[in-house]
């Protein structure tokens, strides 16, 4: 049965769906069978991952309104190993639409549920909000994987984010857990890079990642290539790193 990971943070900007992009390239490149989904509506996970977002016709908004099955709704990657269910401006809606859909916090779960057994990791790209969307990507989820950017305010609104992934743990799914937290846009010429590290490390008492992914040229202009950075730039320090969170995220699984 395959692990369900949520990658979730409410700012933006903060490597989230560089990570979802990378973090399942990195596993499929290591032999494992993945699926992503893409639950942002800016749909750059999708585009990261060479499908053309406005062309695509079965996207989770249609999947989610049970307009298609599960499916129809999966497109192959650039990278062997690594299917996706796209997304596009369409899912902006969603929210509205399924305002009075009973049970509509698990719409999500019911549908992947039927795709659990075919892959090992789905790896779920969530908005950068904590809104119904987040919400079935956290219910359908065995764990939530959070990247902070190491900046000054790297802090803030984590503890809005905990506390929503408790709730929901309390409410929706009492199996939900807090993976870890991955630190990311590290530069290590500043010192600023340091003390946020050393500062989240003294108050989160969570699992925190060894591997700290770069601020990395190669790293954004990957995306633009629609391709993820282990295929755009294999030796570059980027692709090192999520290798590297890849393995970290494997070893997770086999110390539980």
């Amino acid at each position: 049965m395959g692990r369900i990971i949520a990658i979730a943070n409410q700012k933006g900007g903060v490597g989230k769906t560089t990570t979802s992009i990378n973090l399942s390239a990195s596993l499929a490149e290591l032999g494992k069978k993945v699926l992503t989904i893409d639950m942002d509506p800016q749909g750059n996970t999708t585009s990261g991952l060479g499908i053309d977002k406005n062309q695509v016709e079965n996207t989770v908004y249609e999947l989610l309104l049970e307009e298609v099955s599960t499916d129809e709704c999966i497109y192959t990657s650039v990278m062997e190993g690594l299917d996706v269910i796209a997304s596009n401006i369409n899912l902006s809606g969603a929210e509205v639409e399924l305002i009075s859909i009973e049970n509509k916090e698990f719409l999500l779960k019911e549908k992947i549920n039927l795709l659990r057994d075919n892959y090992d990791y789905i790896v779920i790209d969530c908005p950068p909000s904590l809104n119904l969307l987040t919400i079935n990507a956290m219910t359908t989820s065995d764990t939530v994987l959070v990247p902070i950017q190491c900046e000054y305010y790297a802090l803030e609104g984590l503890s809005q984010l905990i506390h929503t992934i408790e709730l929901i743990k309390e409410r929706l799914n009492p199996d939900l857990e807090i993976e870890g937290v991955v630190f990311t846009m590290f530069d290590g010429r500043t010192n600023l890079s340091l003390q946020v590290v050393e500062n989240v490390k003294e108050n989160l008492n969570r699992n925190i990642y060894k591997t700290i992914i770069p601020r990395n040229v190669r790293l954004a202009e990957a995306p633009s290539y629609g391709m993820p950075i282990n295929m755009y730039d294999t030796r570059s320090s980027g692709a090192e790193a999520y290798r590297l969170l890849a393995e970290e995220v494997i070893q997770y699984q086999m110390n539980k």
